[in-house]
């Protein structure tokens, strides 16, 4: 196999200093036309190939990118919504020099995450599921560029968000339960530690509340499929709602074997909407209703807005992404 071209045979070819082709390979545009032609002409002769690293140091370039996700490993895993919104990232990275580093801590003990994007590892961070108790993600984005898939709890001027409108996407899945005749309507929150979860709950509640009803209950759960059911159970705790609207998928299909355990039928007895529409939404019997939201693109459009400002384009600070009703057997 033939050896790999160096800097110094490509200037030699071409006629140059080493500083020369080192300009080019950089994007300067310090290079006259003349070198800049006869450079391009001997890396295209040579088959160069510029070494990544050195660039990296040269420009303080990493050329990587971390997805930061603050859970714990059986809880990204566990969740189709996170397999999703990485296919996304990865698809939209695909025809970029970036590599994606991922990084999953549902906490931060020694600042060892925090630690490795601060002292360089990446050039910039895209970070989901982040909550208020999560307190070194604000570590991280106090030292590169980062895009907030969901609103974090604590924005600052001139951060980049991807996100859903959670509230808007809540009240459609609520007000189809109304729609549908049912009036003792509870709700399975997320964690009220995250954004995601406050805003869907006040969807919930102000939807009852142009329709003249009260929440028959509200539990808060974590997102898995273990606490929709201890959620749902602490609901039937209090009395039997006719519908229950809950934050996941996974919470749903656990509040469903929940309501099956307890003699209950759906959605004869009680009508169930989840939220995400992920494959737990056709494992469930029956198949659940919920509101689809695009996690395939809000990853990609994560990688584009981050890609964009390290590019030195200015794209737009908050973009939202939209939802819909997808109505099958469980409401």
């Amino acid at each position: 196999m033939p050896s790999r071209a160096t800097i110094e045979e490509v200037a030699a070819a071409a006629g140059v200093s080493r500083s020369t082709v080192s300009r080019v390979v950089n994007g300067s545009s310090a290079v006259s036309p003349e070198a800049l032609t006869a450079v391009q002409d001997a890396i295209a002769t040579l088959h160069y190939i510029p070494n990544r690293a050195a660039r990296s140091l040269a420009s303080r370039q990493t050329h990587a990118i971390a997805l930061v996700v603050p859970e714990d490993t059986t809880s990204f895993f566990g969740d189709p919504f996170f397999s999703v919104l990485v296919a996304g990232i990865t698809g939209a990275l695909r025809g970029s020099d970036y590599l994606l580093n991922v990084l999953i801590a549902s906490e931060d003990p020694g600042d060892k995450v925090a630690s490795f994007v601060r002292n360089g590892g990446v050039d910039g961070a895209l970070i989901v599921s982040q909550g208020t108790s999560d307190a070194f993600v604000a570590r991280i984005a106090e030292a590169v560029p980062v895009v907030w898939g969901g609103t974090p709890a604590v924005q600052r001027d001139g951060e980049f968000v991807v996100d859903v409108d959670n509230v808007a996407a809540s009240r459609l899945a609520t007000q189809h339960l109304v729609d549908t005749g049912r009036t003792r309507i509870a709700t399975i929150s997320g964690p009220l530690s995250m954004v995601s979860s406050v805003e869907r709950l006040e969807g919930f509640r102000s939807t009852l509340r142009g329709a003249g009803l009260a929440p028959f209950a509200e539990a808060a759960g974590d997102y898995t499929e273990a606490g929709g059911a201890d959620a749902a159970r602490r609901i039937l705790a209090s009395g039997q709602p006719d519908a229950i609207f809950v934050g996941s998928d996974l919470m749903a299909r656990g509040a469903l074997t929940a309501l099956r355990s307890a003699g209950l039928r759906v959605p004869d007895d009680v009508a169930i909407v989840g939220f995400d529409d992920t494959s737990v939404a056709l494992s469930t019997d029956p198949h659940l209703t919920t509101i689809r939201q695009p996690m395939y693109a809000h990853g990609e459009a994560m990688v584009d807005v981050l890609l964009a400002h390290l590019a030195g384009r200015e794209p737009e600070r908050t973009t939202i992404l939209p939802t819909e009703l997808i109505v099958r057997d469980s409401a």
